[in-house]
């Protein structure tokens, strides 16, 4: 008994020693992978307390040179002087396209998915299999058929032809139909018994189970929708309707390059994705690992 005690030991010890060794270098691993994102964030900050001047001499780097660093780019941003009007406007057109293009899209997919997950019916995996099929075409195939729909639409230069579009994201309605997949379609038996309508049911059952899977989606669109340059550019025609990744585009010309507004205004306009990354994140986590295991 007691050599078996000892051999069952070692192995106890053996299994620690390599589950120790695994996570240090899963945890160096990670750290050189953190490092690398974090760099042109941090490489940007940094150039945002730096004259134009010195951006165009020394280019993007973690030099901290503070002889040379200064508020000025965001005393200028913040200025109220004409750039400064522009910025905020493309800031302002950003927030709205974003909170648009988001609620539109996250209840359209949730009710397709709804549909394709909770339900049984002759066509069901077809039509789940062309939604899935569309995800391996590139969007820069659907541009010249979507630009001409938009065209016979009347919808060029309106935020309704930027978000229409996109509001029915193949990897949304993937991603909900695999979260609903794995919940008790009891709820739905139970709802009915108690009175309840479909939609009822629907909206007033299933939706607020939902929750994780609109967190993490909720993220993943509005950065989507937030960073969105091609599509914007290709419908907005008027400068005032312009986007904040449109309106900083603008600002690199033959001409001049407005490097102060520039990159003061990329770092600030992180903020609103952060902030969305902030509200969610403790659902972020269970929405994205939700399905992977069914019980």
């Amino acid at each position: 008994m007691a050599k078996r005690s000892s051999v069952n030991d070692k192995v106890e010890g053996g299994m620690r020693a390599k589950r120790n060794v695994l996570t240090v270098l899963a945890t160096g691993w990670f750290a050189i992978l953190s490092l690398i994102i974090v760099f042109p964030l941090f490489a940007g900050l940094i150039a945002s307390f730096r004259p134009g001047t010195e951006l165009i001499r020394k280019g993007l780097s973690i030099d901290l040179d503070f002889s040379t660093m200064t508020l000025a780019n965001y005393t200028y941003l913040f200025g109220g002087n004409a750039d400064s009007q522009k910025y905020f406007m493309w800031f302002k057109n950003s927030l709205i396209l974003t909170f648009v293009s988001v609620v539109l899209t996250l209840i359209v997919c949730y009710i397709v998915a709804y549909g394709l997950s909770m339900y049984n019916y002759k066509l069901k995996n077809f039509l789940f299999f062309l939604v899935i099929a569309t995800m391996m075409v590139p969007f820069e195939i659907l541009i010249l058929p979507l630009y001409k729909e938009m065209i016979s639409l009347n919808l060029i230069d309106t935020t309704a032809g930027v978000v229409l579009p996109g509001i029915c994201g193949a990897s949304t309605i993937f991603f909900f139909r695999q979260y609903m997949t794995g919940l008790p379609k009891e709820l739905l038996d139970a709802g009915r018994i108690d009175g309840a309508t479909e939609y009822g049911i629907c909206f007033k059952i299933m939706m607020p189970i939902t929750k994780p899977a609109f967190a993490a989606m909720s993220i993943l669109c509005a950065m989507g929708a937030w960073n969105n340059v091609l599509w914007p550019m290709l419908v907005y025609r008027s400068a005032e309707k312009f986007t904040l990744p449109i309106g900083l585009n603008t600002l690199l010309t033959p001409y001049g390059n407005n490097y102060d507004v520039l990159i003061a205004g990329s770092m600030f306009g992180i903020i609103p994705v952060f902030v969305v990354f902030l509200c969610f994140q403790r659902y972020f986590i269970d929405g994205m690992t939700a399905g992977a295991v069914k019980g």
